[in-house]
C-alpha cells in the first residue's frame, strides 16, 4: 500500500461538513486515497466533461449521433472481456436500492443473486446519507450489519446473501463538502475511494469483488478513465490489477453508438452491460431536444416494445455475447399494491410479461426495485434460462441501424399525461430535496431518471411549441403553471415524503421548465439546494 511517504496528502484534503460520527470512514489515510484519486483523474475527467459540452452543442445544431469512424476497427476485430468471476456467473435476478441500513439488510436477504446498493439515481446525496452509507456497506461486508426499528424489530443478514455491487455516482456529479487542493472532487471518486478504501481487500479475500455499476457514461474515453482510477485504487491497496470488476449501464444515446468500444476499453475488468432504460429516454430526450421532430409521446407509452427502445437492447445483447459479456435486463419498479387484489395482479401481470421479453430476447438477468419481485422474475428467468447465463445466445439475427436507434415512436400526449409528469416531477423532487431519493408513488418505486424523464418532455412539449393533446387542445405554459400550483397547493398540506420542501421544489421545476434552455441534469441545480 503506497501510503507512508504521502500519508500527509490528508492535509490538504477539506472536509466541509460535520464529521462527528464519522472518524472511522474519513480516517488520514482514506483521505489520502481520496486526494491521489482526484490528482490522478480530476484534469481528464474536466476534458471529457468539455467533450459532453461541446458533443450536446454540435447536437444542438443539427447533427445526430451516429456510430463512430475513428473506432470502427473495435467494433470489427475479435477480442472478448477477461474471465468473469465465479460470483457473478449467476446475475438472472438483481435488486436495487439506497443505501439506507435497513434497506441493504433486506436486498441482501431478497433472495436475488445481486444487491446493487445505489450512491447514485435512488440516494439524495446529503453528506450524511453518502457517509452512514459507507457505514452501513463496511458493516455489511464486514458480516455484523444489524439494525433495530422503533417497533422493536430486529434485522440482520441471513445465510447467503446477494453478491454486493456498488453504484457511485455519475462523472458529472461534485461532492461538495470534499475538497483536494482547493478543488471540489468528484463525487463518484468520493464513493469509489471511500468503498474501496475500506472493503476492498476484504472483498477480494472473500471472492466477493470488488464489484462497480458504472452510470451515466458517454463515451469510451469516459470508460477507460474508470479504468485507469480502478488500476490506480488496485496499486494503493495492493491488490491484483483487474480485480475490480464493473458493469456499465448503458443509459445515455451517445453510449448505445460506443458499446463495443466502452467493453473494450475496460475489457480486462468488464462484466457487462445493463439496460438502464428509464434513464436512457431520459437520455434520448435530452440529447436531441433541439429536434422537434424526435419528440416523444407521454412517458406511459415509451414502452421497451417501441422500435427505438427494442433496437437498442437486443444490439447491447448483440454486442455484449459477442464479447463475453452479460446483458443485464431494466429495471421492474412496481411495488406490491396491498388491500387491492386485481390491481396487483395487473402489476405483477406487467412484470411478467416484461421479464419473459427479457429472458427470451437473450438477457442474462434482470432488475427488480422491491423484494417481493424477486420471486416473481426469478420464476420466469429460471423457467426460460435453465443455465446460470445465456452468453451462448449470440443474436446473430440482429440488425440495428442508426437510423432505427435515434428513430422516434409514435402515440399521443393526454391531459391525464401532461399532469402525471408535472406531479411526478414535483412529488420526487420535494422528496429528493429533503433528503429521500428512493420515493413510492403510484405504486411505483420512483428514483431520479423518473423526475428526469418527466420534466424533460414538459420542457420539450411547451418550448417546441404547436403541439396539442389528443383531444387537439393546446399545450402551453399557462396549463403548465396552473397545474404546478395545483399539485403544490395538494401536497403543501399532505403527507407524501418531502412535503415540508414542495414550495422549494415547485420554484426550481418552474424555473427549470420556463428556461430556454433544458437543463442536462435535475439533480445538478437541485444539489444546491440540498440539506
Amino acid at each position: 500500500m503506497a501510503v507512508p511517504q504521502e500519508r500527509f496528502d490528508a492535509d490538504k484534503v477539506e472536509i466541509h461538513a460535520r464529521r462527528d460520527g464519522y472518524e472511522s470512514i474519513l480516517t488520514p489515510d482514506a483521505l489520502a486515497f481520496l486526494a491521489r484519486l482526484h490528482r490522478f483523474a480530476e484534469p481528464l475527467r474536466q476534458q471529457l466533461l468539455q467533450a459532453r459540452r461541446e458533443r450536446q452543442a454540435r447536437l444542438d445544431a443539427g447533427a445526430l449521433p451516429d456510430f463512430r469512424a475513428d473506432t470502427a476497427s473495435i467494433r470489427g476485430s475479435d477480442w472478448r472481456v477477461a474471465a468473469i468471476p465465479a460470483a457473478l456467473q449467476d446475475r438472472r435476478v438483481e435488486i436495487t436500492g439506497p443505501v439506507e441500513r435497513k434497506m441493504i439488510i433486506n436486498a441482501l436477504n431478497s433472495g436475488a443473486k445481486v444487491f446493487m446498493a445505489d450512491f447514485e439515481d435512488s440516494s439524495a446525496p446529503s453528506f450524511a446519507n453518502q457517509l452512514d452509507g459507507q457505514i452501513n456497506l463496511r458493516d455489511a461486508v464486514n458480516g455484523n450489519i444489524e439494525f433495530h426499528s422503533p417497533e422493536g424489530k430486529h434485522y440482520r443478514v441471513g445465510d447467503n446473501p446477494a453478491v454486493l455491487v456498488v453504484r457511485p455516482r455519475g462523472w458529472h456529479l461534485p461532492e461538495r463538502h470534499v475538497t483536494v487542493d482547493g478543488q471540489t472532487m468528484a463525487g463518484a471518486l468520493v464513493d469509489f475511494g471511500l468503498f474501496a478504501f475500506h472493503n476492498a481487500r476484504t472483498l477480494h479475500q472473500q471472492g466477493r469483488g470488488p464489484f462497480f455499476y458504472l452510470p451515466k457514461l458517454e463515451a469510451m474515453e469516459e470508460a477507460a478513465l474508470w479504468d485507469e482510477v480502478m488500476a490506480q485504487g488496485e496499486n494503493d491497496l495492493g491488490l491484483p490489477v483487474g480485480c475490480m470488476k464493473a458493469t456499465v449501464l448503458i443509459e445515455t444515446l451517445p453510449a448505445v453508438f460506443q458499446m463495443h468500444e466502452i467493453l473494450h476499453a475496460l475489457r480486462r475488468r468488464a462484466v457487462g452491460l445493463n439496460c438502464g432504460r428509464w434513464d436512457y429516454i431520459f437520455s434520448y430526450l435530452k440529447t436531441l431536444r433541439g429536434h422537434r421532430d424526435r419528440l416523444l409521446p407521454e412517458r406511459g407509452q415509451v414502452l421497451m416494445t417501441v422500435p427505438f427502445l427494442k433496437a437498442y437492447s437486443e444490439l447491447l445483447i448483440q454486442t455484449c455475447h459477442r464479447r463475453g459479456a452479460f446483458a443485464m435486463g431494466g429495471m421492474a419498479a412496481q411495488i406490491p399494491i396491498r388491500g387491492d387484489d386485481a390491481a396487483n395482479e395487473a402489476a405483477m401481470a406487467k412484470v411478467r410479461a416484461d421479464k419473459l421479453r427479457e429472458v427470451q430476447a437473450g438477457h442474462d438477468g434482470t432488475w427488480v426495485a422491491h423484494p417481493a419481485l424477486v420471486p416473481v422474475a426469478q420464476e420466469i428467468f429460471d423457467r426460460y434460462m435453465p443455465a446460470a447465463n445465456q452468453l451462448d445466445v449470440l443474436r446473430e439475427d440482429v440488425r440495428v441501424t442508426r437510423d432505427q436507434l435515434i428513430a422516434p415512436c409514435g402515440g399521443s400526449i393526454s391531459r391525464a399525461g401532461f399532469d402525471n409528469n408535472v406531479e411526478v416531477a414535483l412529488r420526487y423532487t420535494a422528496a429528493w430535496l429533503n433528503g429521500l431519493g428512493c420515493v413510492p408513488i403510484h405504486n411505483l418505486m420512483e428514483d431520479a431518471a423518473t423526475a428526469e424523464i418527466a420534466r424533460a418532455q414538459l420542457w420539450q412539449w411547451l418550448h417546441h411549441g404547436a403541439l396539442e393533446f389528443s383531444d387537439h387542445a393546446p399545450i402551453d405554459f399557462a396549463l403548465f403553471d396552473q397545474a404546478l400550483a395545483a399539485h403544490a397547493h395538494r401536497l403543501r398540506a399532505s403527507d407524501v415524503p418531502g412535503a415540508a420542501r414542495v414550495d422549494d421544489a415547485a420554484a426550481l421545476l418552474c424555473a427549470l421548465t420556463h428556461a430556454e434552455q433544458l437543463a442536462d441534469f435535475l439533480t445538478l441545480p437541485a444539489y444546491d439546494r440540498l440539506a
